[in-house]
């Protein structure tokens, strides 16, 4: 591990280097590109200075330790108990900071949220849900660009889509995907009764045109007249599309937009991830069985999480945790969920690479 290490901090010089010439600045692609791949290196080197910094301080200690100054070596025991315990820490954080990395992970997503059983409920549940990961994205300075909704009359939703653009979106929102159950007294229930609906959450990470090639010959397209608000346009202008790719038979409709050409640019961006995410769970499937989170897997037809608003509880059932702040949750303060959640899974990845990672090293190489 530190052989890999080494190595891995002489390219971070070395793209430090590339990064100071004129002639690289001067070529704003190769610039962004190697710009890039300093930011996904720098934690790791960060962490292995520390490492190295804390590894010479315990030898230092050590060697205190073995003075014959009573209360000296008193003294350098107790700052020795305290500097191993922060250098197997830090072999630890090390270990989950050369797992392989998701191709996906800093790519935008693409948010999918859709009422399921329960009627109005589920429509409001819905709404709730999409506020929910509307907020926190905010927290996190992301743009939110809303693609198109598909709202009922009571403020209910029955289908909501947007794009979510920031640093590390999709390795923040990868989990969520799957059913999400409510348990409350809907404000329409005279008797008090307590009812279970439900809502899908899909996060699709957002394909390019270099991800996912879309053959001109695959495509049917539609136009028709947009419904809905949408002032003097609407019902008199085609400008809604409708794109059919013709070898699966995903359909995707966009009326957002008074142009026709935006309503079809939108449209294709949801195509593409569609695709992208069909092609990504074929290969999900084929390697590992808790990489089977995205829509379509089996996992999908089983409740993640449940909201119990009579107990102010949410429950995630893959991990079994549970907060009491539900109030806090539905207002976007999701951010300890997802800490466990990642966390949860870094773990399960890091026991299948184990094997290969030696023990806690007693010292950097030189």
């Amino acid at each position: 591990m530190i052989d890999k290490l080494n190595a891995v901090e002489s390219h971070y010089e070395e793209l430090l280097r590339q990064l100071a010439d004129p002639a690289v600045q001067a070529d704003q692609a190769k610039y962004r590109a190697q710009a890039k791949s300093l930011a996904e290196i720098e934690p790791l080197v960060e962490k292995f200075r520390e490492y190295k910094a804390v590894v010479k301080q315990v030898v230092e200690a050590e060697g205190l330790a073995e003075t014959g100054d009573a209360d000296l070596r008193q003294l350098a025991q107790e700052e020795l108990r305290g500097l191993t315990a922060r250098r197997d820490q830090l072999v630890e954080e090390i270990k989950v900071l050369l797992l392989p990395k998701d191709p996906n992970d800093e790519k935008n997503v693409l948010l999918e949220v859709r009422a399921g059983t329960g009627g109005e409920e589920a429509a409001l549940f819905a709404a709730e849900l999409f506020r929910m990961y509307t907020r926190f994205a905010e927290s996190q300075g992301w743009k939110v660009e809303l693609m198109s909704s598909s709202e009922t009359g009571v403020g209910g939703l029955k289908e909501g889509i947007a794009v979510i653009e920031g640093r590390r979106v999709y390795s923040r929102l990868k989990y969520e995907s799957g059913v999400h159950r409510v348990q409350r007294v809907p404000a329409t229930e005279a008797s008090g009764r307590i009812h279970t609906s439900t809502a899908t959450v899909a996060v699709l990470p957002e394909a390019e045109e270099v991800d996912v090639q879309i053959d001109p010959k695959d495509l049917r397209i539609d136009t028709f007249c947009s419904s809905g608000p949408g002032g003097q346009s609407v019902n008199t202008t085609y400008s809604a599309v409708r794109l059919t790719h013709l070898p699966t038979g995903l359909v995707v409709s966009q009326q957002d937009e008074k142009s026709q050409i935006k309503n079809r640019a939108k449209a294709m961006k949801v195509l593409r991830s569609r695709l992208y995410e069909i092609e990504m769970r074929k290969q999900q499937e084929a390697i590992a069985k808790d990489r089977r989170s995205q829509v379509g897997s089996g996992e999908r037809s089983e409740k993640i999480r449940t909201y119990n608003f009579p107990q102010s509880r949410v429950t995630d059932h893959r991990i079994n945790f549970t907060t009491h702040q539900i109030a806090t949750v539905m207002d976007g303060g999701i951010a300890e969920l997802i800490d466990t959640l990642s966390a949860h899974y870094q773990s399960e990845t890091l026991k299948e690479v184990t094997a290969v990672a030696p023990a806690s090293p007693s010292a950097p190489a030189k």
